[in-house]
């Protein structure tokens, strides 16, 4: 390296980025859209953080070190793997963020076959039209035209024309008021609080209702966003994996530096404790703010939690899922006697994340007691036979502060749920707080994205 130059080949940067993880990623991606010169910097010497996407052989040396795969569950070379794995909305903020960096051309992405709901101890599909609304056992009769009135409110809801909001208020009302007034049973509010505006424990019934019809809103425009869908949902081919090394060389388009292995990278700080920029293997960059996951700043961190994650490896499709090549099933805490949900998510080779008839299911939850692994019994139990199991305890970790003060903006930690919602809100909240200003993700239509 030339003498004067500094890490990364320059000495001074807007934003230096620590860890290749999601979040991580996106943030870069959308700093260096913006203008931002990023310096973005991991200590593996691959892409991911936490959520990295491993090959079969990598995912063995992770979870059993030493110790070979089974040959019966096919070529290493034929999985995508993904540690933190999460469906997106159609017409979700992660979707938009992909078309709003041009992200969305390097990826190739495919519809998933089912969204289910487990409900008095069989798993049900979410109706994903009128005529499967109609034949759902979810509901008796009357019940069903009672939610139809409710999801019409919701769908024809406008903010901005109060001839549309049959006069409730609903920035005071709370969504248990707006339940009421439609007379929903307590299993139809189940039902829809938590697997189609995705809540992910009962808190939202207490709060204003507009949120939560603002996310049955959501689910209703990503179910309608492409012909055909039998989901909201979309997943790349070939994994996640895919998502950090598409933003990395949209960074790279830029001007953006990406460096992998520094694995002694540091934060190096002002007299008044702010962040000024990094050190690694005795080079140094400056920057005007540093970005990163929570396991590069520990000293401004607080753990808010655990997360249990058993990873199991199938030779058949989850049973009572018409046969579903990738599935997500959410277990509502009442239905299972929990604080908060339970996530089963479940792709296959025709995602080309495993080798031939294979399939991978997650089953995902907060720890809620002193055996974290015993709590994923319901879940695991909606699998059938199980060819490997894996099982792994993260603690969740948050920041401190917001970054404001000390130029230290550093992502939430992963939550159990199987859908990206909640991780592009706190990536849209850092880059609110960075920049001073929201994100506009308005400007291009999400039909951009094929499925």
């Amino acid at each position: 390296m030339a003498e004067g130059e500094g890490l990364g080949g320059s000495g001074s940067y807007d934003a230096i980025v620590l860890g290749t993880g999601l979040k991580e990623c996106v943030i870069s991606g959308l700093l260096s859209v913006a203008g931002y010169k990023v310096l973005h910097i991991d200590r593996n010497n691959y892409y991911g953080g936490e959520s990295a996407s491993l090959q079969l052989n990598q995912f063995y040396e992770k979870f059993r070190p030493g110790q070979a795969p089974p040959k019966e569950l096919g070529p290493s070379r034929d999985y995508n793997i993904d540690l933190v794995p999460k469906f997106m909305m159609a017409n979700g903020k992660l979707v938009r963020v992909l078309l709003h960096t041009d992200v969305v051309k390097y990826l190739e992405f495919k519809a998933v076959d089912g969204s289910y709901v487990l409900s008095k101890g069989k798993i049900h599909k979410v109706p994903a039209s009128d005529m499967e609304a109609l034949k759902s056992p979810l509901m008796g009769l009357f019940e069903k035209r009672r939610a139809r009135s409710f999801f019409l409110y919701v769908q024809d809801y406008k903010a901005e024309d109060p001839a549309t909001h049959k006069g409730y208020d609903l920035s005071r009302m709370t969504m248990a008021e707006l339940y009421k007034a439609y007379d929903l049973n307590e299993d139809t509010v189940d039902f829809i609080g938590h697997s189609i505006a995705l809540h992910r424990d009962d808190a939202y019934l207490s709060q204003p209702a507009i949120h939560t019809v603002n996310k049955i809103k959501l689910y209703h425009d990503s179910l309608f966003r492409y012909e055909g869908l039998n989901s909201p949902y979309l997943y790349p081919r070939y994994g996640l994996g895919e998502l950090p090394q598409a933003f990395a060389r949209l960074s790279a388009v830029y001007g953006g530096v990406y460096m992998l292995s520094k694995p002694d990278v540091k934060v190096n700080y002002d007299a008044s404790g702010v962040a000024v920029g990094v050190s690694s293997e005795g080079e140094t960059a400056t920057a005007k703010f540093v970005v990163g996951d929570p396991s590069y700043f520990p000293e401004k961190v607080r753990p808010v939690g655990q997360i249990v994650r058993a990873i199991a490896f199938l030779s058949h499709p989850i049973p009572n899922t018409d046969n579903a090549h990738s599935v997500q099933i959410i277990l509502p805490q009442k239905q299972i006697g929990r604080k908060s949900d339970m996530y089963v998510f479940c792709c296959s080779y025709a995602h080309n994340i495993a080798a031939t008839n294979k399939w991978i299911a997650f089953v995902s939850a907060n720890v809620e007691t002193a055996n974290p692994e015993a709590e994923l019994a319901p879940g695991l139990a909606l699998l059938g036979p199980i060819d490997e199991k894996f099982v792994e305890v993260r603690t969740v970790c948050e920041p401190v502060e917001d970054g404001t003060r000390d130029k230290c903006f550093i992502s939430k930690g992963y939550d159990p749920t199987s859908h990206f919602e909640t991780t592009i809100e706190d990536v849209l909240a850092m880059y609110r707080r960075i920049t001073g200003k929201d994100l506009d993700l308005s400007a291009k239509d999400p039909s951009g994205v094929e499925a």
